[in-house]
């Protein structure tokens, strides 16, 4: 008992040490979780070297109220969701899917890999996103949803994310979400195109909201729910851009019936992976069936850890997610965090078969009873 005493003394001590030698640098320190109640603090060099090892978290320095000991009241609320038990919408949805264009996905993924990186906090990963709120602005004025709009959620670094909003009957809200910055790990202001990782989940989901503002209904805000597409900033930071989102959205009260994450779609000709932790399973058991109601590639079952993608931030606010990415973990793209992740390793079918997948959720949930 005293040895173990003095053991946890002198780690404490040593924590202590530590974390005065980091006040007296006056570097800022960060709090991530990398785990239901395990969180540590680090420097923004330590964050990075973490994320170098593979480690998954989520950035809860300015959002103590997506700790995982902070969330279980908002549980109850997520589990009160009923997804459909089939899919109710194949005449549309498969008409809308025909709509679907590999030559646009290919175009518009260029155009947003040409940038020299898309990092959260550089110039040119504003002028991305700057470009991609241009994109989603002329969908929206091309179609006949004239309740339509979007939206540039602003962030205390230089990257906005981005909010789409097609309304329903009801302000409940269906969300489709990827994430718009990129990062060379071993060089943070090196080139990073991003091509899979993760333009190719955010082309996914332009192209799908294109044809879906395509139909007379969802353009007429008939559906039940409200439908939302986020393009997040700082995602390879720790989840920096959808923390703030959804964390403003459970502060001020607003439902979210599900939440499905693209996070790198193009790599291979792989069944798709879905993701089975930190998801929601009720809503993941759906995205099951959509998969094998709209796609043709299939799916395995799989896991990404802890803070892997957005979707951690969507279930660390208390509301359903759930994220599909291109394969099984363990044969996802080896390109990613590089400048290598370029636009000769994506497969354009591979993309459109997630793009399938999202024009079925999205339609199918907008106009379900949840």
């Amino acid at each position: 008992m005293v040895r173990s005493l003095l053991v946890a003394a002198l780690a404490a001590s040593s924590t202590a040490l530590s974390i005065k030698r980091r006040e007296a640098t006056k570097e800022e320190l960060f709090t991530i979780e990398l785990g239901p109640g395990v969180t540590q603090v680090v420097t923004e060099e330590e964050k990075w070297a973490l994320k170098s090892e593979g480690k998954t978290f989520i950035d809860i320095t300015k959002h103590p109220n997506l700790a995982s000991s902070a969330t279980a009241k908002s549980a109850a609320k997520a589990a009160a969701v009923a997804y459909p038990a089939a899919m109710a919408q194949a005449d549309a949805v498969n008409g809308l899917i025909g709509q679907l264009s590999k030559d646009n996905l290919e175009t518009k993924l260029t155009t947003f890999s040409e940038f020299y990186t898309r990092y959260y906090t550089s110039e040119t990963g504003k002028e991305s996103s700057d470009w991609l709120f241009g994109q989603v602005q002329d969908l929206i004025a091309a179609s006949d949803a004239a309740g339509a709009s979007a939206k540039q959620f602003e962030h205390e670094w230089t990257q906005s994310s981005i909010i789409a909003t097609i309304p329903g009957k009801s302000t409940d809200k269906v969300i489709v979400g990827a994430h718009q910055d990129s990062v060379n790990g071993q060089d943070r202001t090196g080139r990073s195109p991003g091509a899979d990782d993760d333009g190719s989940g955010s082309m996914t989901i332009l192209e799908a909201m294109r044809v879906l503002l395509s139909d007379p209904q969802i353009a007429a805000g008939e559906g039940a729910n409200t439908l939302e597409f986020h393009w997040y900033s700082g995602e390879e930071a720790g989840l920096l851009g959808s923390a703030d989102i959804f964390d403003s959205y459970a502060s001020s009260g607003e439902v979210v019936k599900a939440m499905l994450q693209q996070d790198m779609t193009g790599y291979g000709g792989n069944p798709m992976g879905v993701i089975t932790d930190r998801v929601d399973s009720d809503l993941t058991d759906f995205i099951r069936k959509v998969i094998d109601a709209y796609t043709t590639v299939g799916y395995v079952d799989t896991e990404c850890g802890y803070g892997c993608s957005d979707h951690s931030s969507a279930t660390a606010a208390g509301y359903p997610s759930s994220f599909v990415i291109e394969a099984d973990f363990d044969l996802t793209s080896p390109y990613i965090h590089t400048d290598g992740d370029t636009l000769d390793t994506v497969s354009y079918d591979h993309v459109l078969e997630h793009a399938k997948m999202v024009v079925g959720y999205a339609y199918e949930l907008t106009f379900a009873d949840l």
